[in-house]
């Protein structure tokens, strides 16, 4: 065991510290200059329409998502452990200045977030059942014409959040839940599978209806649980803001230079898990992103946007805010063992209970999302049904394992599959970024002129060419 963590340690340091820090704050710089930040010009225009979906119900066609339903399901996936295990991990690794660095990657990755949004429209498909199927496999298959980097990032997605992912997610409900309930953590497990199961074998549609229902719910309590912590620590607040900033830039300035934290670790550490948090440029949420129901691939762009801003701007800034404000990060803790610690030493006994809960829910959508993302991929490898319940029964599997499993190691696992996922998408995303910029040139042109919007997918070119149209 001990040499499998060395190797992991080894792979993530090679990927972390330079090559994804890079590609990934690179990549969300060029896009957003290149199309004209749309993270500020558009995102008036962008919140209003993902919350105008809250209070209405949307009718979408048989075999996809309503805009909503599958930013609801983006959202499920990205607002998990990230945002609670994910930022206290960070804090505790990279000190206050890691959460600068996690606004930074999201405020960059919204951009490229509308890229991977766009591109998974225009490229999806329908498949035997009359489903819609979408993502990156399928616009680096169709746009960059390799079946094989395609394929590789199948498997990867598969494995990063499908299974490895999925323990990461069970291994914190399990946590958080035996520490406030003094449940054991193998019990916990199993619950968690029996649920997620019957949720999976739902399809698309129950997924869909259970993330719709429950994400504004949770995400809404969760926020407001954190004012009120912000409220009790009024007087914190603006010293914990200026920590964050300056410790951005001068981690010993805030934490003495018997701390050991450098730049490189805050940047690592906030990039790193703003990544698990906000997914942008994983290449994950593009298989939700890609079944939904619009009129012009852009406008699903523009959606996409403010799942990164609620998952990162609201609550991952939340749970930082509500760690370095009752200075919860100081006590030798790891993992959601740290968030679950600041809401009791606000709120005492009642406050770890509240914590395990949201955790609870958090986790499970993500559970929930990461699962209908790998069988997206699934279905992208495999062309029968039998495929589909072999990969429920072993993801099942994979919640159960990872609920007892120590916590350090299923993080670094999660870490490496995750980076190892994000190559081929970054690859497609930079060779086909100027067909996404092609798509929101083709949006403004119509809204422009005021015309109905139009857009004409692949999948449906193609129809027209085999009937000789």
């Amino acid at each position: 065991m001990a040499l499998l963590e060395n190797v992991v340690g080894l792979i993530n340091g090679i990927l972390w510290d330079y090559v994804l820090v890079i590609g990934l704050v690179g990549m969300g710089i060029y896009v957003s200059f290149r199309l004209g930040f749309p993270q500020i010009t558009r995102f008036g225009k962008a919140a209003k329409k993902v919350f105008g979906g809250v209070f209405k119900k949307e009718a979408n066609k048989e075999g996809s998502m309503s805009s909503f339903q599958a930013l609801a399901t983006s959202i499920a996936a990205q607002i998990g452990t990230g945002n609670v295990a994910g930022v206290a991990t960070a804090i505790t690794l990279g000190g206050p200045g890691a959460v600068f660095w996690m606004w930074v990657s999201a405020f960059f990755g919204m951009s490229t977030i509308f890229v991977e949004a766009t591109l998974a429209q225009k490229y999806r498909e329908v498949d035997r059942d009359g489903q819609l199927v979408g993502g990156p496999a399928y616009y680096i298959r169709n746009g960059l014409k390799s079946k094989g980097l395609a394929s590789f990032f199948a498997v990867a997605l598969i494995m990063a959040l499908g299974f490895i992912g999925n323990m990461v997610q069970s291994n914190s409900i399990a946590d958080a839940v035996s520490r406030a309930f003094n449940l054991p953590q193998l019990i916990i497990g199993i619950i968690i599978a029996i649920f997620a199961g019957l949720i999976f074998i739902g399809g698309m549609k129950r997924i869909a209806s259970f993330a719709e229902m429950v994400v504004p719910i949770m995400a809404a309590l969760y926020i407001l649980g954190s004012i009120i912590v912000l409220i009790l620590y009024g007087g914190m607040v603006l010293p914990t803001l200026k920590n964050i900033v300056v410790g951005a830039f001068s981690p010993q300035a805030v934490l003495g230079g018997a701390a050991g934290v450098g730049i490189q670790q805050a940047v690592r550490f906030g990039v790193s898990r703003g990544l698990f948090s906000n997914e942008a440029g994983m290449g994950s949420t593009p298989n939700s992103h890609a079944v939904a129901d619009v009129e012009h691939p852009a406008e699903q762009g523009l959606s996409a946007m403010i799942a990164v801003f609620i998952d990162t701007g609201l609550v991952c800034t939340a749970t930082a805010l509500v760690i370095l404000a009752t200075g919860a990060d100081k006590l030798g803790l790891e993992g959601a063992g740290v968030t679950q610690e600041a809401f009791n030493i606000a709120f005492g006994p009642i406050g770890q209970k509240f914590l395990a809960v949201c955790l609870t829910f958090f986790a499970f959508t993500t559970v929930i999302g990461w699962y209908y993302f790998g069988e997206n991929n699934v279905r992208y490898l495999f062309k029968g049904k039998n495929a589909i319940k072999i990969y429920q029964v072993v993801v099942l599997i994979f919640i159960v394992l990872g609920s007892y499993q120590k916590v350090g190691f299923v993080w670094s696992l999660a870490d490496m599959f995750n980076g190892i996922m994000v190559i081929p998408n970054l690859i497609a995303l930079f060779f086909l970024f100027k067909e996404s910029k092609a798509i929101l040139y083709d949006y403004d042109k119509q809204i422009g002129k005021g015309e109905k919007l139009y857009y004409e997918y692949e999948f449906e070119k193609s129809n027209e060419m085999s009937k000789g149209k």
